[in-house]
């Protein structure tokens, strides 16, 4: 088997084909990475890294034969975002089957509670875009790419494409689900989980842990039933706000956390690929384009950047407050919207911005969502996602809406008022850069979307680089975005992972009564 990496297959050539002519003895392939070479001033082409097979061997799929181990213990998991799924999953391969509480809905009824926010504003507090089976992440490009190097992330997509995610994953160098693709995966995620000895409790809001002797032992729901366990797994997302408030009457260790906020902007998703991929824009095996800005102040080390670009796609009302705007992208495995949005967002140093307040950031979250929610009901709107064109938002002017993706409707607003008026003018900076770096970037179809608040959660629950129990009060185990170690649907489900194997290295080396 030869490796090769840094291959160029022009648009108009074939892969296999190549390869047959550059190894005489060339009998079969495996594609470890693919990407696109659009840079200015070259042809676009396809970049390849492929181990090439010869004299007629095959290549094998990788196996991941995990020792199980064997106890009586059940941990608890809070919460089926990406997180708590991996951790249950990893655990339950490894003989540990767990019990699994979920405020929301399973994925088919939420999907339709979904649906009638979108359409008529009915906001279900606990099955919404952020909460119930499969977390905010079953709304979402289903984006895996992550900055994070883990020995785990190879078996996260191997196992998605196990439950149904394209192979193409486990090598593309921008991979992606497609919301379309998750909501068909979850479910059966769920169900090995099943067969495998796990239970679920959905529509189970928790509420309190449960302390006996300074160590959590359990929780309660909001029916004040409770649950046992000598692990605690809390992977409840960026947005469980009353997880929170209840963390901090209790006095667990939390401390703020550097987060983004900004607004979504969007725009024909022809365009994006006329500025990509130039003269090939329209190439069957291009697809829709995507784009990847940043600008940084040195003086003030303040950035600007382009996050969670969304391809084809559709700008979602995502709020989990009746008083409250948020909004976020989302994609389907085909990307075959009209339209192309991406959070353009200014990074928020917590210290620099809220010194000791380790609150500062969630209170600041709040404000500038309620103040989208208010601009929108004083236009005259109910539901709708507010909006402002990008030249507007610069010169500081109210415009009318241009046509949007967004399921929920749009209402014109004064963006550069809702945010914070250092943040406003960080962004007006950033456009106007970004518009040099993509010529047309603020042109006459671009729009604003507000407001672009949840890009991470701004408290991190604070744990043990050892154990990742809490700091202050063992048995609970943070885990994922909302405690602060994740930014996304892999490292999310790797930090699930790192979770579960501590708590079955902690089993296999003592013995546990059951509680």
């Amino acid at each position: 088997m030869k490796k090769v990496n840094n291959l160029q297959v022009q648009l108009d050539e074939d892969l296999k084909e190549k390869l047959q002519y550059l190894y005489p003895q060339y009998s079969d392939h495996r594609v470890t990475r693919k990407s696109i070479d659009a840079r200015k001033g070259k042809s676009v082409s396809e970049i390849y890294s492929v181990e090439v097979y010869e004299n007629g061997e095959t290549p094998l799929d990788k196996e991941f034969e995990l020792k199980k181990i064997t106890t009586k213990e059940r941990p608890i998991i809070v919460g089926t975002g990406p997180c708590g799924l991996f951790a249950a999953l990893r655990l339950a391969e490894r003989g540990v089957p767990s019990t699994i509480l979920e405020r929301g809905h399973q994925a088919k009824e939420r999907v339709l509670k979904i649906n009638r926010f979108w359409r008529y504003g009915e906001l279900d507090s606990n099955s919404n875009v952020c909460f119930g089976e499969g977390g905010a992440g079953l709304y979402s490009d289903g984006k895996l790419i992550t900055r994070i190097r883990s020995e785990h992330i190879q078996y996260v997509l191997n196992r998605l494409v196990q439950f149904g995610a394209p192979k193409e994953i486990e090598y593309l160098a921008n991979p992606h689900v497609g919301s379309d693709k998750i909501r068909r995966l979850i479910p059966k995620i769920r169900q090995r989980l099943l067969d495998l000895g796990c239970t679920f409790h959905f529509n189970t809001r928790v509420d309190s842990l449960i302390i006996e002797n300074g160590n959590v032992c359990g929780v309660t729901d909001q029916n004040n039933n409770t649950y046992k366990s000598h692990f605690v797994v809390l992977a409840t997302g960026h947005s469980a706000q009353d997880i929170f408030d209840h963390l901090k009457e209790i006095d667990v260790d939390m401390e703020g956390k550097s987060f983004a906020v900004g607004l979504r902007v969007e725009h024909p998703q022809e365009m994006i690929n006329k500025i990509q991929f130039r003269e090939s824009a329209n190439h069957p095996k291009l697809g829709a384009a995507n784009y990847k800005l940043t600008r940084h102040d040195h003086e003030s080390g303040v950035g600007v950047y382009s996050f969670c670009m969304c391809p084809g796609g559709y700008v979602l009302s995502s709020g989990t407050d009746p008083d409250s705007i948020v909004c976020n992208g989302m994609s389907n495995f085909h990307r075959n919207s009209k339209f192309a949005n991406s959070g353009i967002v200014v990074s928020i140093d917590h210290e620099t911005f809220f010194g000791n307040d380790k609150f500062g950031g969630i209170k600041l979250r709040k404000q500038i969502e309620t103040k989208a929610y208010k601009a929108v009901v004083q236009a005259g709107g109910t539901k709708e996602i507010p909006v402002q064109s990008a030249k507007a938002f610069i010169h500081g002017e109210i415009s009318k809406s241009l046509p949007s993706s967004s399921p929920s409707g749009v209402t014109p607003a004064r963006l550069d008022e809702v945010l914070p008026q250092e943040i406003s003018r960080a962004l007006r900076i950033g456009l106007m850069d970004f518009e040099r770096k993509m010529p047309g970037f603020i042109g006459n179809n671009a729009q604003l979307h507000g407001v672009e608040s949840r890009t991470s959660c701004p408290l991190r629950i604070t744990r043990s680089k050892e154990t990742l129990e809490s700091t202050s009060h063992p048995g609970l185990y943070p885990a994922g975005e909302g405690a602060g170690y994740a930014g996304g649907i892999t490292s999310a489900a790797v930090d699930g992972i790192n979770v579960a194997e501590v708590i079955v290295e902690k089993l296999a080396s003592r013995t546990h009564s059951s509680l």
